[in-house]
């Protein structure tokens, strides 16, 4: 009789994993799907109505191109996720109960943010907007987070820290937010970076969220991996003298930073018996690296030179692989390869280095990078006597 239980049970788990797997592949394939269908329109209506970006000096393309590639993300990802997170109640799927807790209330506040955000997102598209206002929105969209019961609440070790206070641990969490959604909209400077980057760390939370049986948030990573991939055919191959190459603008960046820092904080957040250890925050951290990382050093660097922090200038790391000689493709590679990397060899070395150690490694590696395109760009310029630096613009948007 126990015998035959068991056999039940496992019968059913294993129904329950496959009809899990086949709506979450649902969710990416209508998200995929709408991303096709609602891209080409897009770059027709932007070459009616002349809805291209501005060129400047500082900017890395001379054509007229459209910067409303990432109006499609949320309406592919809502509509594609809505539909799957329907089917689930359709076919009785038992883990729809938990979206009567933690995760319908978490779901409903990102569903406010983030279209609040993409709003904003939009209108700095089309009209824009001073960064002020959108730190404010940032902020805002950011403190939903808290109130959703998503905060970061354990370092797991880092710098010695372990439980955080909530006190403490939720205007950190607010703070953090705003500035990776500020990361992944900063480092979107070349073709396919942002997104790319974005894509990898996508695809590693939605199998995280698989392989933790938490398939509703799986379902909304993969979502974003759909409408991903035809924005990135015509981002990275798109001809921009042929009107097929398109721009994520702030309604894509602002929206992907939103959703990764969502995905970040749910993954890092202890909960007490389920036996988190640092992997938790060493992923997050890897995924994340490249642009926080890029961000912070721009920052700090403009702080010493008594630039103002929201000058745009030609100091990020796309713009110095730029300069070294590569071009777009050659420096999307180069940095998404190394996230990626990265991400598999502090997986790799966690067991033997604790958090503190990986820190200061990773912090180490990224300041060598710098210095050594610093060193190639320096014997570029002696040796062709040409000056790649561009004209600073006051504009958030780099």
């Amino acid at each position: 009789m126990v015998t035959g239980l068991l056999s039940m049970m496992f019968s059913i788990i294993q129904r329950d994993s496959t009809i899990a797997e086949f709506v979450i592949l649902l969710c990416f394939i209508m998200s995929f799907i709408c991303s096709v269908f609602m891209l080409p329109r897009i770059m027709i209506i932007s070459k009616r109505k002349r809805l291209y970006d501005d060129l400047n000096a500082r900017k890395c393309h001379s054509a007229a191109i459209s910067r409303l590639g990432g109006l499609v993300f949320i309406p592919s990802v809502l509509i594609a996720f809505s539909f799957s997170t329907a089917f689930f109640f359709f076919i009785s799927f038992p883990l729809n109960s938990t979206l009567a807790g933690n995760a319908l209330q978490e779901l409903l506040f990102l569903l406010t943010g983030s279209l609040f955000l993409y709003l904003v997102g939009v209108k700095d598209d089309l009209i824009g907007v001073r960064y002020r206002k959108k730190f404010i929105a940032q902020f805002f969209v950011a403190a939903l987070f808290p109130m959703a019961g998503l905060y970061i609440n354990n370092l797991y070790g880092l710098f010695g820290v372990y439980e955080i206070p909530v006190l403490i641990g939720i205007p950190f969490t607010i703070v953090l937010v705003v500035f990776v959604t500020n990361a992944i909209n900063l480092i979107d400077g070349i073709d396919g970076l942002a997104g790319g980057m974005a894509l990898v760390a996508f695809i590693t939370f939605g199998i995280l969220y698989i392989l933790k049986g938490e398939w509703i948030y799986s379902m909304l990573a993969f979502a974003f991996v759909g409408c991903l991939l035809p924005f990135l055919y015509y981002n990275v191959f798109g001809s921009a003298f042929r009107g097929s190459k398109l721009f994520m603008g702030d309604s894509g960046s602002l929206s992907l930073g939103y959703m990764l820092s969502f995905f970040a904080v749910k993954y890092v957040m202890y909960i007490p018996g389920e036996g988190m250890d640092g992997y938790c925050l060493i992923i997050p951290f890897s995924l994340l690296f490249v642009p926080v990382f890029d961000a912070l050093r721009v920052m700090v660097v403009r702080a010493f030179q008594s630039h103002p922090l929201f000058l745009a200038d030609r100091n990020h790391i796309h713009h110095k692989c730029l300069d070294a000689g590569l071009n777009h493709l050659q420096a999307t590679c180069l940095l998404i390869g190394y996230a990626i990397v990265m991400l598999i060899v502090n997986i790799g070395l966690f067991r033997i280095f604790n958090l503190n150690i990986l820190f200061i490694l990773n912090m180490l590696v990224a300041i060598c990078i710098n210095y050594l395109l610093d060193i190639r760009i320096r014997y570029i310029r002696k040796v062709h006597d040409f000056d790649f630096s561009g004209v600073s613009v006051p504009e958030i948007k780099e």
